[in-house]
Parts: structure tokens; C-alpha cells; sequence
């Protein structure tokens, strides 16, 4: 039963992102580890069942900050060391048939997106705070290591931010192929692309040492890296002394600011493709095999659909 500020959602879609696989996998990610049985799933969307949002289809804003503490007050909520968020830790998430949530928190969507397209709205946002963080210039060049759903994501915001070059390094070649569809300049394999960049921003959405390595390696002099991906062992590293010398900028990239209403946008204009991404779908009887799809990386984005 929902609590008086809560809404019922009926759950449409939900993705399996690169946190839940270190969920599932490790049981753990970061310096968080799992103490008791958790739903897994963030990237949520579904139909709103009873209420004043009855029957409408809404994107799930998967976080709850404190809303009192001094991040909180400086509108950085996304960074709120209170904040309960979906999945993660002892609050349940998305990969069920139904969930309460508080009201505020969902997204409604235009007539035009699915349930499907909502569950992308999430790491959409991730997509558009890291572009935030590179402060991209007209006509910048770009590179973004790692192709994964929210590199490819990254990809075409950095293009509706006007970048010029964009240049897609990942070692599987069907994430190439859709990072050139979806906007990407040229691809490259890791090992080509090591020493024959030179950007202003490089986004590093894989989290290993070799990925923040190239990234580091592909900035100009005075650019700017941002960390997005997450390390399977809570540590980077980076070359130091190439960073020194060419003073780079190196920003931590956290989840998502306020960015839903952004995103919602950009897919109902068509600037930002997301059902490209979607490469899998699911019931939620077969979660263990959704799973195993998306760490294989045998395709893009794997959803989850517990009542479709």
C-alpha cells in the first residue's frame, strides 16, 4: 500500500545497468556492500495506478534526497549523503510487478513515449549531467571511451551540444557500428585509438584503468576528462605526469542532477534516439538469463519488463 505522498506504479520497463551487474555479481559496489536481500533496477518506468496520475505512463526518478541537509540546500540533491536511492542498498527498485514512490518523483511522460523509452530516461540523465560537467564548446571535439548505453548516449547529447568531432572508442565492434549510427564521427578499437586523439573533453564510461588511460591520453593540453564509469575495485588511477603537464581538468561524474524534464525532451523532439539502445527485453521470470545477456555485453540496453 502506497503512503500518503506515494503513488502505485504498475512497472512497464526496467534496465539492467552497469551498478547492477556489480549488485548481482559482487553483491557489493563501491565501498557499499548488500547486508540483506535487495530488488535490483533503477532505470524505471511504468503506469501510475490510482490517484491523480492514474493511468498515466511516468519515468521514476529513482533517487530521494534528504532535502534538508546543506547539499540538499545547495541544489546538489543528486550528491545528498542521505539521499535513498531505488536498488541500491536497503531500498528495493524497479525489477517488480509493482512499486510505491513518492509522487513528486515521477516523471509523466508524452503520449509518444512507451514505458520503454522511460526506463531510458535515466541513464539518459547520467548522459546529460556528464556532458554538463565537460562544459562542451561549439564545435568541440569529443572522445568517449566506452560505448556502452550511456556512452552512446553521450555521443548524441555531445552532439546537440554542438561538438564537431566525436570520436567512439570501444573493443566490440557492434558498439562501433551503432556508435557511428547514433552520431559518432569515426570508432576506434582501444589499441588504435591510444596517442591519436586530440579533444577537448574526453569521457571516460567504463571505469577501468585502461579507459581512464586513453581519455587522459586523448585531451589536449588544457581539456577536460570526465570520470564516469565505475572500477570494479572502488580505485583510478591515471598517468600522472600526462595529466600534469597538459593541466587537465579531471571531473567525477555522480548519477544525475535535475536533468529529467531535459531529457524527456530531447527524445520527444527525436535529438536523442534511445530505442536504438535497446537491444534486449525480458520478463521477469527470466531475470537470471537478462542478466547474464547484459555482462556478456552481447548486445546494448537489456530491459526488464515485469508486466508486459
Amino acid at each position: 500500500m502506497a503512503a500518503l505522498n506515494e503513488a502505485v506504479v504498475r512497472v512497464g520497463a526496467v534496465g539492467i545497468c552497469g551498478s547492477d551487474l556489480h549488485w548481482f555479481g559482487e553483491g557489493s559496489i563501491g565501498d557499499s556492500s548488500l547486508t540483506a536481500p535487495l530488488v535490483l533496477g533503477h532505470e524505471i518506468a511504468g503506469t501510475v495506478e490510482g490517484g491523480p496520475l492514474d493511468g498515466q505512463v511516468v519515468a521514476v526518478d529513482p533517487a530521494i534526497p534528504c532535502g534538508t541537509c546543506d547539499t540538499c540546500r545547495r541544489e546538489l540533491r543528486h550528491l545528498c549523503p542521505e539521499v535513498r536511492f531505488a536498488g541500491h542498498g536497503s531500498v528495493d527498485g524497479g525489477m517488480r510487478e509493482r512499486m510505491a514512490w513518492p509522487s513528486e518523483l515521477l516523471h509523466p511522460l508524452p503520449s509518444a513515449l512507451t514505458a520503454a523509452d522511460g526506463a531510458m530516461l535515466e541513464p539518459l540523465g547520467v548522459a546529460i549531467h556528464a556532458v554538463d560537467l565537460g562544459k562542451l564548446r561549439p564545435r568541440a571535439a569529443v572522445a568517449v571511451v566506452g560505448c556502452g548505453p550511456i556512452g552512446l548516449m553521450i555521443i548524441q547529447v555531445a552532439r546537440c551540444h554542438g561538438a564537431d568531432v566525436v570520436v567512439a572508442v570501444d573493443p566490440l565492434a557492434h558498439r562501433r557500428e551503432l556508435a557511428l549510427r547514433l552520431g559518432a564521427g569515426s570508432a576506434a578499437d582501444p589499441e588504435e585509438a591510444i596517442g591519436n586523439l586530440d579533444v577537448d573533453v574526453a569521457f571516460d564510461v567504463v571505469g577501468s584503468p585502461a579507459a581512464v588511460e586513453i581519455a587522459v591520453g586523448a585531451a589536449r593540453p588544457g581539456g577536460r576528462v570526465v570520470l564516469v564509469g565505475i572500477p570494479d575495485d572502488d580505485r583510478t588511477s591515471f598517468p600522472a605526469a600526462a595529466a600534469r603537464r597538459k593541466g587537465l581538468t579531471l571531473l567525477v561524474s555522480r548519477r544525475m542532477a535535475e536533468v529529467y524534464p531535459r531529457a524527456i525532451d530531447l527524445v520527444a523532439e527525436g535529438a536523442v534516439d534511445v530505442r536504438s539502445i535497446v537491444s534486449h527485453r525480458y520478463k521477469l521470470d527470466a531475470a537470471a538469463e537478462a542478466f547474464d545477456t547484459a555482462r556478456r555485453r552481447l548486445g546494448h540496453k537489456v530491459l526488464i519488463v515485469p508486466s508486459g
